[in-house]
């Protein structure tokens, strides 16, 4: 399991990987979630087996574990720095959610640490007989995206939202969990929530974010965040802000007071890079998604915070489609305050003006944080070469750009 350095600027080869799923030009119709894929769910489970273990970031030095049982076994863990031998321990809680007629295993949720940089640790989850282990939608493609990752090195994983696909069907959470094990219990995942996370049924059932947030417990509490809808977290000497699109983001909310606070917090000689996820884009040429509230309000509401804080780079999901944009001159795209009052073709065609590239395939993007200054970006299809490549300078100094 890698380890971020405590120092926030003990650089080192760090690739952050944006996991989105992406296909042909213009609109995009989904297969049926999983029913490509075959993902063996229990054979070889005991009642007791650890299943769907995923970690995360929990602070400076510190790591959740999250994992689930089909019934209730200690939430404890125990690792160390050599194979087979665990000299730490540390317990947590576990809970389980009912969705309908639909009721979870057991999820148990553990924070290790303080840990050690740039150190491996081995850990078990529950009981001694369990494994060791160390450091999206669901269709093939899912799977092809994921073996391009696994190759890749990374140490921290990025999704923008939309993790199951469940859309309501509670199963297809259990059959995700099992299909980005083998990577998700390495390396940190760290997600915020997209549209097919959203599973209210009026009247029925009226949490939104049930699954979600039972299973996907991200750093909120650590980043003064009352909501695991919204947080953030540091990194080798990078800061990352991961929004809510689906949850309260007008002035008044706390999504937005604590965005404020957040911004206000970040020291950008302790953490000179500056990033924000969020799933649905503010900026789109494509035809799909094409004036969304989450998108146009949102950006309404949060953009000139952003900018006054000279974030580096936003990354969306939502879209089907792979698109990257550069914004110069904040001003200059004012004509977006009337958004409104255009039509669809001229605003497409308003964005089109600051769009570099756009392109349709599955893929994931790897960013590599060389050091304060300087960042490589580059975006790599499933099925050929790698099409884009682009290199940043930070905007810690007011004077960065991109080439």
């Amino acid at each position: 399991m890698g380890v971020a350095g405590k120092a926030a600027l003990a650089y080192h080869v760090l690739p952050m990987l944006v996991f989105v799923g992406l296909v042909a030009a213009g609109e995009y119709v989904r297969p049926p979630a999983g029913r490509s894929l075959d993902v063996s769910l229990s054979n070889n489970y005991t009642p007791t087996s650890p299943q769907q273990v995923h970690i995360s970031l929990a602070g400076d030095d510190k790591m959740r574990i999250s994992w689930i049982t089909h019934i209730p076994t200690p939430s404890t863990v125990k690792y160390g720095t050599s194979q087979g031998m665990y000299n730490a321990s540390s317990t947590g809680t576990s809970s389980s959610y009912r969705y309908i007629v639909y009721r979870s295993g057991q999820i148990h949720d553990v924070v290790i640490g303080p840990l050690e940089p740039s150190t491996t640790y081995y850990y078990k989850c529950g009981y001694d007989s369990s494994p060791e282990y160390r450091d999206l939608g669901q269709t093939v493609w899912t799977r092809s995206t994921l073996q391009h990752i696994g190759k890749s090195g990374y140490d921290v994983l990025l999704n923008p939202g939309d993790l199951a696909y469940a859309d309501y069907y509670q199963p297809f959470w259990d059959s995700f969990g099992h299909l980005v094990e083998p990577l998700a219990s390495q390396r940190p995942w760290m997600v915020t929530q997209g549209n097919h996370e959203v599973e209210r049924i009026p009247v029925i059932h009226n949490e939104r974010f049930t699954a979600y947030n039972a299973r996907w417990h991200m750093p909120f509490e650590e980043s003064g965040s009352k909501s695991n809808l919204f947080y953030s977290f540091d990194v080798s000497g990078v800061h990352v802000i991961m929004l809510g699109s689906y949850t309260n983001f007008e002035l008044n909310s706390d999504q937005y007071k604590w965005l404020e606070s957040d911004l206000r917090k970040v020291d950008r000689t302790r953490t000179p890079w500056l990033f924000v996820l969020v799933h649905a884009p503010w900026y789109n040429s494509n035809v799909a998604h094409q004036g969304e509230k989450e998108s146009t309000r949102m950006k309404d509401t949060m953009e000139t915070l952003l900018y006054n804080a000279h974030v580096d780079i936003v990354f969306a999901g939502h879209v089907h489609a792979y698109e990257r944009f550069v914004i110069r001159d904040y001003n200059h795209f004012s004509p977006f305050s009337g958004r409104h009052a255009c039509t669809k073709t001229k605003l497409i065609n308003v964005v089109r003006s600051i769009s570099r590239l756009e392109m349709a395939s599955f893929g994931h993007g790897q960013l590599r944080v060389v050091n304060g200054s300087h960042a490589q970006w580059t975006w790599h299809r499933n099925d050929d070469v790698q099409p884009d490549s682009v290199w940043f300078t930070s905007l810690a100094s007011d004077s960065g750009c991109v080439v």
